[in-house]
Parts: C-alpha cells; structure tokens; sequence
C-alpha cells in the first residue's frame, strides 16, 4: 500500500486525516507536522523507507506519508488534487484559527479516504502528468532526512512502532526457546528411558547366560 497516512492541517492542528492499513504513524506525522514552516513551501521528509510528502499553502498543509517506493510523483499529484478539493469546499473559506482539531473530520475524511483509495488502486494518468511537469519546473521542492529536523525526545517518539516491532519480535524469539527446551527435554527424557531399557534388557541377558531363562540361579 502506498499511500499510508494522509492529513491537512492548519498550522499544527489536524483538520482532517484517514489512515491505510493497521499501523499508527500518527505521531510521526503529528512531529512533522510540527516542523513545517508557516511560509508557503513543498518538501519531501524522508525516515527510514518512508517519505512524508508535503504541500503549505495560504496557512493550510496538506501531508502525506507514503512508503518510498511510491516516488514523489504519485503522492505529489495526490496532494495536488487534494488541495484542489479541499479548497473547493465552501467551509474552507470561513476558518479561522479557532476551529478545533478534526473539525472537519466527518465531512472532509471520507473525502480524503476516497482520494487516497483512488491513487492507491488506479491513480489518474493526468494527474501523474501534471505533478511530473510541476515537480521538473519547481527547483524547490527538495528532500530532507528526519534526522535533521528532529530531538533525541522526538527520535524516540517517531521510533515507537519499529520498537514495538522488536518487542514483539523479541517475545516471539522467548517463546520459541522456551519450546525448544521443552521438546528437548522431553527428547533427553527418552534418550534416557531407552538407555534404561536397554541396560534392563543387557543386564537380563547377562544374569540369564548363568542362571537360565527364568532367572532361579539357586535351583
């Protein structure tokens, strides 16, 4: 799934979002979205094997995290058509600063929900054309590592689910060892219940070359 994570915000505030798939990268995109200047500007974030695309405009941002194999082309041209729909609603002329975090969430989510299925499964070949043209026209859309823009504090915070990942990677490892020892033991259990068989079976026929089959060496 290319598309993950999909917002627009004004300032830092989250107006509307929709997430793809079972992972929450919400902080991550929230401390992004943080970073991002107040001046118009596009960028590419990039962390790990994601990229966190971007649009500021006229005090709105529109974001997209996506997985790197996407490009920039493709989430470029979602975020384009994106803000076309976002501006085009007649509520986004009339807000201000006061409107509250997912204020337009029942209205504009499924907006951005069925946007971001539509470039998922079969993206428009218009639109791709146009964000080629605009991303080999526009010098300044550049691409910046995370890293850079991010504390220890932060780091760790946007690190949470590849450590959730190891956690349970880790859990899993404890569980299998504790098996294999199990069935180790049990395998060493009747290593030894053979071997003391088979020293019953050795020891009998010892005593039975001397005191005949059924054992009465005093008759």
């Amino acid at each position: 799934m290319s598309l993950i994570h999909a917002l627009v915000a004004q300032g830092s505030t989250i107006l509307a979002d929709h997430k793809s798939g079972k992972r929450d990268f919400s902080q991550a995109t929230q401390t992004i979205l943080s970073k991002i200047p107040p001046n118009n500007s596009k960028l590419t974030y990039v962390w790990e094997q994601y990229l966190f695309h971007y649009i500021s405009e006229g005090g709105f941002t529109y974001l997209v995290m996506a997985d790197d194999s996407a490009g920039r082309r493709m989430p470029f041209a979602f975020l384009a058509e994106l803000q076309r729909k976002f501006v085009s609603q007649p509520s986004s002329s009339s807000l201000d600063e006061s409107t509250p975090a997912y204020g337009l969430q029942g209205t504009f989510g499924p907006i951005i929900s069925s946007l971001m299925h539509t470039y998922n499964t079969a993206p428009p070949s218009d639109e791709l054309s146009r964000a080629q043209t605009e991303l080999n026209q526009v010098k300044d859309i550049m691409v910046q590592n995370v890293e850079q823009i991010l504390s220890r504090g932060e780091r760790i915070e946007l690190l949470v689910d590849k450590t959730d990942v190891m956690a349970g990677q880790a859990t899993a490892f404890r569980r299998g060892a504790r098996s294999v020892r199990r069935q180790m033991w049990w395998k060493n259990q009747k290593i030894l219940g053979l071997g003391v068989v088979a020293f019953l079976i050795f020891l009998y026929i010892i005593i039975a070359q001397f005191c005949g089959a059924g054992l009465q060496c005093g008759a």
